[in-house]
């Protein structure tokens, strides 16, 4: 189960921290304005589908996100409901969930993995490199990619834009009267993390 992955690699964080060391656990606020959008530039059509249906969290030593910090204990988990894909039209929602990604079976994309490097571009705005295991329709895949971290109150607004190939995850191309998939796909993630202060 997802819920029981995302409480091992919690533990194992926190057994791993050397007595006393300081750590922060920050949860993504799915009160907040979310965006996961999944973009296809094909030559017929372009379009997209978008959720805000994300969850996760990130973990590490120290208060605060700052370069030289140790990441190598971090952990970083998110994931994304593919059910809640929209893309503008039924019917190519219905084909893209029960043909392609048959969510019936992988409902979540899941990435778990690590900040590899941590830079602050200007006060509160970080440069940072993510690396780990992406899951998607059942595979997984080794990845690393770039975003952007802003401080915001008590936490922070989380952005990445990256692009997965389709057969690298045993995904067959749709080819439909209304519709034709890039075989790469721009992937675009906005969400915000809180400071977990304990409770549910």
């Amino acid at each position: 189960m997802v819920t029981d992955m995302k409480t091992i690699l919690a533990l194992s964080f926190f057994i791993s921290l050397s007595a006393g060391a300081e750590a922060s656990e920050y949860h993504v606020d799915k009160a907040a304005a979310n965006l996961v959008k999944f973009i296809s530039d094909a030559p017929i059509e372009d379009f997209e589908g978008i959720t805000d249906r994300i969850d996760g969290y990130v973990l590490f030593v120290k208060e605060h996100l700052a370069p030289g910090n140790d990441f190598d204990s971090s952990e970083v988990y998110f994931e994304v409901e593919l059910n809640g894909l929209d893309t503008g039209i039924g019917l190519r929602n219905r084909h893209m969930r029960e043909n392609y990604l048959e969510t019936d079976i992988f409902p979540y994309a899941v990435f778990e993995g690590r900040l590899a490097s941590v830079n602050e571009k200007s006060p509160g705005k970080f440069d940072v490199v993510t690396e780990g295991l992406m899951k998607i329709h059942g595979v997984e895949q080794t990845v690393s990619f770039d975003g952007t971290v802003m401080s915001d109150g008590n936490g922070y607004r989380v952005n990445y834009d990256f692009t997965v190939k389709l057969s690298d995850y045993n995904i067959e191309i749709p080819s439909l009267m209304f519709m034709k998939i890039n075989e790469i796909i721009q992937i675009k993630l906005d969400f915000y993390v809180r400071l977990y202060e304990g409770g549910n």
